[in-house]
């Protein structure tokens, strides 16, 4: 029979390890989520740490319309960010830009083609008022070609793990509203899908490396090209921005979209003493007839985020463990050593939540353990010997799609290395005992 050490030292080391932290068969989904949300699909995420607190056909691919934009954002930041371009760098207008806008039945600024604009600008008007014309503009600047940005987009979401999507153009519109300048393979009805999972993994990156975005987005309007006879006042589609129809004063971003294929959706986000969600709603009614529906939505799921939830934290940093016996040192001058977390965990959860009967289980680091399920002598304190796993649960689920949580573990002291005589006598009991055990 072959000895299976990680198996003997999970047995032997985490036999007794059976904390408890949550209820089980409770979910977050339960009885205190708010009342189904009308749109096509809906989810909310903790902005630090990724955890999702309500999830309505999240993983569903549906048409993203003018969301698409967040990705020129964070191309655009990271253009400025290597010194390839700057905030005043002029920009020229291609026949493909201007002619986008100067369709007013999208969301525009008039461009002209003799004429160059500021980055600054193009991007304000992209960011407060979705013009169209203005994003292909930018992705022109950028790469040379919106198909080559294209590219780059798509490179991009696949660098952050997302797998399914189809994105086609910079701005989010059906292909049929592009003048004949489609991707290649794309036909006349194509348009750009992602998930709200996606989405809202989008959306917490630009806001984790490049926060400045809530700097343009939170404006609620803004005059493109004042003072000059091209001027056009920009009202920010979010209408939860202050002085809107809508307002809620804790939400400063992020992007609204709209198509017939798309309907109306809205990455939000919001922050309130000191923690910030991410919203997102898809298909939240068309955009047209119902206009308002989307912030409505929003509004329901951040008021349950910011309301409905406590941090619960499980595991302190540097504390030892309860349930977690102190560890046999072979051929030490100690005969064991404690063990700490080195890290803090915390979950939120519904308030009132009784944490009774969810387990996490001591996953030792083989490296270290002997046969026998000792550490050997000399360790250091600070030897990071395994780590705490919470197991994936309907509870605790992420959109980085994590399915367990762990805290590393490591020795609290040191433990030097026993002197000759007593390693011998170690070494003579251990040589008769397994003697005595093979006979």
């Amino acid at each position: 029979m072959t000895f299976n050490l990680k198996s003997f030292l999970k047995t032997t080391l985490a036999a007794s390890l059976t904390f408890p932290i949550l209820t089980a068969g409770t979910s977050v989904f339960a009885e205190e989520q708010p009342s189904q949300i009308e749109a096509e699909a809906a989810l909310l995420v903790d902005f630090e740490t990724g955890q999702i607190l309500y999830d309505q056909n999240a993983d569903s691919q549906r048409g993203i319309a003018s969301m698409t934009k967040m990705l020129v954002e964070y191309i655009l930041f990271e253009e400025i960010e290597a010194g390839n371009l700057t905030w005043d760098t002029e920009v020229s207008i291609s026949d493909y830009a201007h002619q986008v806008s100067q369709n007013y039945t999208l969301s525009n600024v008039p461009l002209r083609s003799d004429y160059t604009y500021t980055v600054q600008e193009l991007y304000e008007a992209l960011a407060i008022y979705s013009a169209n014309g203005a994003t292909i503009a930018l992705a022109e600047e950028i790469e040379g070609s919106e198909q080559a940005f294209v590219d780059r987009m798509r490179q991009l979401v696949e660098s952050w793990g997302i797998e399914e999507f189809e994105l086609y153009n910079t701005t989010g519109l059906n292909n049929s509203s592009l003048f004949g300048n489609h991707y290649p393979g794309s036909d006349e009805t194509a348009e750009n899908i992602m998930s709200a999972k996606s989405m809202a993994i989008v959306a917490q990156k630009i806001l984790e490396d490049y926060p400045e975005v809530l700097e343009t987005s939170s404006i609620p309007t803004k005059v493109f090209r004042e003072g000059t006879p091209d001027a056009i006042s920009m009202l920010n589609w979010n209408w939860m921005l202050e002085g809107l129809s809508h307002e809620r004063l804790d939400v400063d971003g992020l992007k609204t979209g709209t198509t017939e294929f798309a309907g109306a959706t809205f990455t939000g986000t919001a922050s309130s003493d000191g923690r910030r969600l991410i919203s997102v709603v898809m298909g939240a009614g068309d955009g047209f007839a119902d206009r308002g529906l989307r912030f409505d939505e929003t509004s329901k799921l951040l008021d349950y985020g910011f309301n409905s939830f406590e941090q619960l934290t499980l595991i302190e940093a540097d504390d030892s463990v309860d349930g977690i016996e102190p560890i046999s040192v072979k051929n030490g001058v100690e005969d064991e050593v404690t063990i700490v977390s080195t890290e803090s965990l915390s979950f939120y959860l519904p308030k009132g939540t009784d944490t009774a009967d969810i387990q996490y289980t001591f996953e030792p680091n083989e490296e270290f353990f002997n046969d026998q399920g000792q550490l050997e002598a000399p360790i250091d304190a600070g030897t990071v010997v395994g780590q705490l796993v919470v197991e994936d649960n309907d509870m605790l689920q992420f959109i980085d799609g994590d399915t367990e949580q762990v805290v590393p573990v490591a020795t609290s002291q040191s433990v030097e290395r026993a002197g000759f005589f007593t390693i011998l006598i170690n070494w003579v009991s251990d040589f008769f005992g397994g003697l005595r055990n093979r006979f």
